[in-house]
């Protein structure tokens, strides 16, 4: 049984598997320029950031339909469930579908067909977090927050992710302050390739309540003292980092330094089919690698469920973090 935790760092396209790519491509008739699933594995090798988005872009090519989202958020619910997983906070990319053709309605409508009853069939509560292509225009993250209006009951925040370096938090601020009159959740991408100034101004300028990534938050004292005394938590991703040279070598990752400091650090797999591994995968080798003890493990799944966005439903809080306390190593 693994040890409960929730994720808050997931992107639902990040989780195709090459299986599940060519099943959808062949229902879709898409053409991969691949030749098996072991060829598009071999392709999973990235040198930075922008060489995975290429990759992950040119992937989404086949998914089209309502099923198409279905199926993939349900087959992320099993694999996630399998490993401990009780909630998921999920992130996905409506711009990115709205260019080639796939309608918000179509993306929202599909992912709900597995969020609606994840609970049931994979015992995995969930919310849904629309992010904005950082990359894209500031009025492009407008148009398609007025696009979601209608899907508001199923969208509980908004995120900001693609490619951060040249694209400041400021940039949105603008759709940001529509998002929190809206009553929306927000969190965003900073300090992953970005400066911690980034990570600042997601603070000062966007309002954010978490921070995904937040990685180079500790080159700068000040800031992790004051997110240490705000307890903002960060969402790290450790094997994201390290297939994305954030660092070099998992063994060189922060994490610990960071929980030391007294940072509200939680541990996530981010767009795991790329990066070799899903929430519980990111637990065994930060533990195995860093050699965290059993009370720091417990204390990164008792940080999710407090960095969750559950206030509407303290009970649920409380017994996913009884569930933690209870757990037996």
């Amino acid at each position: 049984m693994p040890l409960p935790k929730a994720e808050l760092h997931l992107h639902v396209e990040g989780t195709l598997e090459p299986e599940l790519a060519f099943t959808l491509a062949a229902r879709n008739g898409v053409r991969l320029p691949y030749a098996d699933t072991d060829a598009l594995r071999t392709a999973y090798r990235f040198k930075d950031l922008q060489s995975f988005l290429n990759l992950y872009y040119e992937l989404m090519a086949v998914l089209r339909t309502e099923q198409d989202f279905a199926d993939l958020a349900n087959a992320y619910l099993a694999r996630a469930a399998a490993q401990g997983v009780r909630h998921a906070e999920i992130f996905f990319d409506p711009q990115a579908h709205i260019a080639r053709g796939v309608s918000l309605g179509t993306v929202v409508e599909g992912l709900w067909r597995a969020l609606g009853s994840s609970e049931r069939n994979h015992g995995v509560s969930t919310k849904l977090i629309m992010c904005f292509l950082r990359d894209e225009s500031a009025d492009s993250a407008l148009e398609t927050l007025q696009a979601a209006t209608p899907y508001l009951d199923r969208i509980t925040g908004i995120g900001l992710d693609s490619a951060e370096v040249g694209h400041p938090p400021l940039k949105f601020r603008e759709v940001y302050q529509a998002a929190a009159a809206l009553g929306l959740r927000r969190v965003a991408h900073a300090g992953e390739e970005g400066p911690p100034a980034y990570i600042t101004e997601a603070l000062d300028v966007l309002g954010v309540e978490r921070v995904d990534h937040g990685l180079r938050c500790m080159e700068d004292p000040e800031l992790v003292e004051r997110l240490v005394r705000e307890r903002v938590p960060l969402t790290l991703c450790p094997l994201s980092n390290v297939r994305l040279r954030a660092v070099e070598t998992l063994a060189e990752h922060p994490l610990p330094a960071m929980l030391d400091a007294g940072l509200l650090c939680t541990v996530n797999s981010d767009d795991p089919a790329y990066f070799g591994g899903y929430a519980g995968d990111n637990f065994d080798a930060v533990r195995d690698t860093l050699h965290l003890s059993e009370d720091r493990l417990r204390e990164l799944a008792r940080n999710s469920f407090l960095a969750a966005f559950l206030e509407d439903d303290e009970e649920r809080r409380a017994r996913y973090l009884a569930e933690v306390a209870a757990y037996e190593f």
